[in-house]
């Protein structure tokens, strides 16, 4: 597991192997094994991306891969 430049709320789950690199993932979140967030195009698909690139995952998200 990576995590870089991030804040990971309370009950909030992540999965073994899972990268995470400038984001904010909100309460209650689960990000399964081997997921990827950070600034890609492909997060800024799924969740709001901040202008200074913060990629924010909101409350009781559950990630598919």
């Amino acid at each position: 597991m990576t995590i870089e430049n991030t804040i990971i709320m309370e009950r909030s789950r992540v999965g073994a192997g899972a990268t995470i690199k400038n984001a904010i993932i909100d309460k209650d979140v689960t990000v399964p094994t081997g997921t990827t967030i950070s600034l890609v195009e492909a997060d800024r698909s799924r969740f709001k991306v901040t202008d200074g690139g913060i990629v924010v995952v909101p409350k009781g998200y559950v990630i598919q891969n």
